[in-house]
């Protein structure tokens, strides 16, 4: 469920290129008129705009934005810009650009995309940066992060919810053998798994797991593996579960403590809004016990603020 919210008006291109175009005239930006019509556009109207705009006054508005807005504010509104496959791909080219390597959020969303919306980004992240995406990650990364990630991004894995229940056991045990049962990990086994099941196989799997040894495979894997490859299995295995709890997680994360990883905040709650955000909302008050926005509200400022306020919605 999104928390986008979207005038109940009939949406005109037209017009919002016009009062954007006006915002943007004189000294200074009207940046609340920008936030209040490009933080209530979804997808499809967004690139309406963008085409418009860019057909009455020959001008990107991607590069306007960039000119007229600023800091955390400009990074947000411009990933929230484009569609769900080119934001990924830019958070992609963005985590693997030498400057500013930031293997988690690669992680992040390779583990937790479909085997479909992984081929879509693959191709517009060659179509728009000339360069195949393994590639990058082969430069970057290493050791078992490297394998899981390219095996993820190279094999078709099935996305229906059959699944075969022997099939599921037999890799329960196949796991334990790898893992828990032996000295030291067959993290082979972990990345043929965790690479080729589908989501209802692998929440299967955990299933017979615990029946089968007593123990949860997500403490396995924390006393098996460690590092980017440990958070990659876990983040597989979260997204197979209940994606929602996994991001509402990562949102906490990113605000606790000393500081705030904006670039974490920015990225789950841009590419979650028109998904599953009511559920990531609803998560986050069960288990932290305040309102994301509220935690959102406390930790950000400005215009900054006002527009992760307005993609997230009304505060329940």
């Amino acid at each position: 469920m999104a928390t986008l919210t979207v005038p109940p008006t009939p949406f005109s291109p037209h017009d919002d290129a016009i009062h954007l175009y006006k915002a943007f005239k004189g000294f200074g930006c009207d940046t609340a008129a920008v936030i209040n019509i490009l933080a209530h556009r979804d997808a499809t109207q967004r690139a309406h705009i963008q085409h418009e705009f860019q057909r009455m006054y020959s001008e990107d508005i991607l590069k306007r934005l960039s000119s007229e807005l600023s800091g955390k504010l400009e990074t947000a509104v411009l990933l929230w810009m484009h569609d769900p496959a080119g934001r990924d791909a830019i958070i992609l080219k963005q985590a693997l650009t030498k400057d500013f390597i930031n293997l988690e959020a690669v992680t992040d969303v390779i583990c937790s995309r479909t085997p479909s919306q992984i081929q879509t980004l693959k191709q517009i992240y060659h179509s728009t940066f000339g360069t195949y995406l393994e590639k990058d990650i082969e430069i970057q990364a290493s050791g078992d992060h490297e394998k899981i990630l390219l095996a993820l991004i190279s094999r078709p894995r099935y996305e229906g919810m059959e699944v075969d229940r022997d099939m599921a056991a037999k890799d329960a045990k196949e796991l334990y053998k790898a893992g828990e049962k032996k000295l030291g990990t067959d993290e082979k086994v972990f990345v043929h798994i965790f690479s080729e099941r589908s989501k209802a196989h692998l929440v299967a799997i955990n299933s017979f797991y615990h029946d089968m040894y007593g123990g949860s495979l997500k403490k396995a894997i924390k006393s098996e593996t460690s590092g980017l490859f440990e958070r990659a299995l876990l983040t597989i295995l979260q997204c197979a579960e209940n994606p929602a709890k996994y991001f509402a997680k990562v949102l906490n994360k990113a605000m606790k403590g000393l500081g705030t990883d904006d670039t974490t905040l920015i990225r789950v709650i841009v590419t979650r809004t028109e998904i599953d955000m009511q559920y990531i909302k609803a998560e986050y008050h069960k288990k932290y016990k305040k309102t994301l926005n509220d935690a959102v509200k406390s930790e950000t400022s400005g215009n900054y603020q006002t527009f992760l306020l307005s993609l997230l919605g009304p505060n329940h």
